[in-house]
């Protein structure tokens, strides 16, 4: 049997300029994981995880379902990465062995809060298949082929800041202005970087109003290619805020880095509609003394905070409007 994992992904700074020519930092967030089991098989079988719920107490049990985390689960996500998968081979003159798998999923990854639970599926699925079929993929086109998979296959828009952080792990910066086409593929430079450079951050998330990724990011996408010049100029933003936030980690400028956070949340507030519940953790974790931004495109928050006594006044505050709170760096 073959496993893998991918993580969690927190962006730090900069997103959603990934999927607009712009630059974010992103890290890995090890609490939460996609795991995919790989077994050899007669034949290619998916088998159906938590996610891909069939069965339901009654009607109102199903529109509750469908209303926090949408139709489709992950065996949708599997699909899509082999044929993504088995696109590279035929692009690359690659044979494969004549054997079969069988793969399935568990997560537990907070599902649509904005941290990357979908494209966790998919590396974790790439890296089973490249191990299993002994194809050796460039690690910079790794990312690209994940993302191809939701993009291309399933329509579902996003950048690829989530499947970077997801190949590489860690910390992780990374540069969309300078797209280079590599083997076919189109890939922006990523960097490694110490996550000894990361202050004390938390991470908070509110289960209860999830909301699909597609939401924000297809409607982002339509003014994008339309010139919205507040979709434009705020992308430009994105960029001089994740500059000068590599510098503050550099320093170790933690206030610094707080408050550029703090403007990375009210850039996008300025130029989108945020949903409400999603707004109002901000606010909260704020109130509290410390910075927040969406981790995300929504439903989790990620910010910088001081100290012990500090941490624990976001805890509590958070915790008081149903939402969990963690140290993410825990096992970095």
């Amino acid at each position: 049997m073959i496993s893998h994992k991918a993580y969690a992904r927190a962006g730090l700074i900069g997103n959603p300029s990934d999927g607009y020519n712009g630059k974010t930092i992103a890290f890995s967030v090890r609490k939460f994981y996609a795991e995919v089991q790989l077994t050899e098989s007669a034949s290619l079988q998916l088998i159906a995880g938590e996610s891909d719920n069939n069965r339901f107490d009654s009607p109102l049990s199903l529109h509750r379902d469908v209303t926090l985390h949408g139709y489709y689960g992950g065996i949708r996500l599997m699909k899509a990465t082999i044929k993504v998968f088995v696109d590279y081979c035929l692009a690359n003159s690659i044979q494969l062995p004549d054997k079969n798998c069988a793969l399935e999923y568990r997560t537990n990854i907070p599902q649509q809060v904005g941290m990357a639970g979908s494209s966790a599926i998919i590396v974790a699925t790439l890296r089973c298949l490249m191990e299993y079929y002994n194809v050796a993929v460039d690690k910079r086109i790794q990312p690209t082929i994940a993302l191809s998979a939701e993009k291309d296959e399933l329509g579902i828009g996003g950048g690829l800041q989530d499947r970077v952080v997801q190949v590489y792990e860690g910390l992780v910066a990374m540069d969309f202005s300078r797209m280079e086409n590599v083997a076919g593929y189109q890939c922006g430079h990523y960097e490694s970087l110490d996550t000894a450079m990361l202050p004390p951050v938390y991470l908070a998330f509110r289960p209860e109003s999830s909301e699909p990724t597609e939401v924000f990011h297809n409607d982002l996408r339509a003014r994008f290619d339309a010139g919205d010049p507040q979709v434009v100029g705020a992308m430009k933003r994105f960029v001089e805020l994740t500059d000068l936030a590599r510098e503050a980690l550099q320093s170790k400028d933690t206030e610094a880095l707080s408050a550029l956070l703090d403007a990375n949340f009210d850039c996008r507030q300025s130029f989108c509609q945020l949903n409400s519940q999603h707004v109002e953790m901000v606010h909260v974790a704020r109130s509290a003394g410390v910075s927040a931004k969406y981790a995300g495109s929504g439903g989790a928050i990620v910010g910088v905070y001081r100290d012990e006594v500090q941490f624990e006044a976001v805890k509590k505050a958070m915790n008081q409007i149903g939402c969990p709170v963690i140290k993410p760096l825990s096992g970095l």
